[in-house]
């Protein structure tokens, strides 16, 4: 029997010394209505090539829509092309966001693992 923890800090310990294959779990974000019901799956894995739309976050950002440069297993962000923040100097330089806030409108599936991989999925569902 697996107990989770209620206390914020041991949450963040376990995400933090987590193994490589469970954190790529913690970058997924959901489907579209469109491709939830093309592929019968609700969300899957943000990769490099997908195109996300920003559902959460501050005005400046939400409801952007762009294809993802970069993926940051560690912290659960994702670079999405087009979101930048401005520094002090006036540079502008990419701004991650956290994938939970995205939504993928469209899916990257030249990785033919991947397109096995969700087939798998919506098998068994």
């Amino acid at each position: 029997m697996v107990v989770r923890s209620s206390k914020a800090r041991v949450q963040r310990k376990r995400q933090n010394n987590a193994p490589a294959h469970v954190r790529s779990k913690c970058v997924s974000a959901h489907l579209s209505t469109e491709l939830r019901e093309k592929h019968g799956v609700r969300s899957a894995r943000v990769c490099r090539g997908d195109t996300v739309v920003v559902m959460t976050g501050k005005r400046d950002v939400r409801g952007n829509e762009g294809k993802v440069m970069e993926v940051f297993t560690d912290t659960g962000r994702v670079i999405v092309d087009g979101i930048t923040i401005n520094q002090a100097d006036g540079t502008a330089v990419a701004r991650p966001v956290h994938a939970s806030n995205l939504v993928i409108t469209k899916l990257d599936l030249s990785d033919e693992w991947r397109a096995e991989a969700l087939s798998r999925k919506e098998e068994k569902e």
